[in-house]
């Protein structure tokens, strides 16, 4: 019997290499997604020799239209899984940053996410069965320091759960993966000084793909993996949007974020 396939963007690290490793121990053929063809060569290797899954590796940097095209167009043939992994954020202040950074950070954050969503779907709903899963962000759910950031998360979960609503007893799922500060390269490659972030505000790679799998399981939209986060997103709704963003300002250290 063939193999389910998952399709991941952004996996040669942090939680897209969680989601990759995951789905390979489950069974799953894989298609990874990213731009650095040398790592991507090196995880394929590595799935294939420990999990048996077979791996197809597409090099492509989802800023570029021509890429996200190429992508896009591998998912028409049909995956079972999409996890739309991909994303970054950029450090220094809005109105001094460079614009062609910013517009590449909406590219991959938001239109790859569209794009790509809009090429899975048909072979799911004529399957009747699918998984997309949107990596978004706390930060799409309160008002926080990193302006481009925080609003390309806020749509990813908007976007999902619109979609959720549209796509109910169709056999497909569409979730909003919401994690707040992970432990990986992110923050490092976006410049951003977290030292002195709290140890009890970071989360582990491996505790997000477990909660993310279960919440798809259990059918969450949007899924917030931590009880520390679950409870600031769920008194961020119950209190002033001026006390949130207060609030927000001191964990996000105020300055230099995007």
């Amino acid at each position: 019997m063939s193999r389910p396939v998952a399709l991941i963007t952004g996996p040669t690290s942090g939680l897209g290499e969680g989601f990759a490793r995951r789905y390979a121990a489950d069974g799953y053929d894989l298609v990874l997604v990213a731009r650095n063809a040398e790592r991507l060569d090196s995880l394929a290797s590595e799935l294939c020799d420990e999990a048996g899954a077979r791996v197809e590796v597409i090099a492509a940097d989802l800023s570029v239209a021509a890429d996200r095209s190429a992508v896009a167009e591998r998912l028409r043939s049909g995956v079972r899984v999409l996890v739309n992994n991909a994303g970054f954020g950029t450090s220094g202040e809005f109105w001094t940053a460079d614009y062609a950074m910013l517009q590449a950070q909406l590219d991959v954050n938001v239109t790859a996410v569209m794009q790509l969503t809009h090429a899975a779907l048909p072979s799911m709903l004529a399957a009747a069965e699918g998984t997309v899963l949107n990596v978004a962000s706390v930060a799409g759910l309160l008002p926080g320091r990193g302006s481009t950031y925080s609003a390309s998360k806020a749509w990813v979960v908007s976007f999902s759960e619109g979609l959720a609503n549209g796509l109910g007893g169709t056999g497909v799922g569409v979730h909003a993966l919401c994690p707040g500060f992970v432990r990986t390269e992110f923050h490092e490659r976006a410049g951003i000084d977290m030292a002195g972030t709290a140890s009890f505000l970071w989360l582990e790679v491996d505790d997000v793909v477990r909660d993310a799998m279960a919440g798809i399981a259990d059918g969450d939209v949007v899924i917030i993996p931590g009880l520390v986060y679950k409870a600031l997103t769920t008194g961020g709704r119950m209190v002033p949007r001026n006390v949130v963003r207060a609030l927000t300002k001191v964990v996000g250290r105020g300055r230099g974020r995007t």
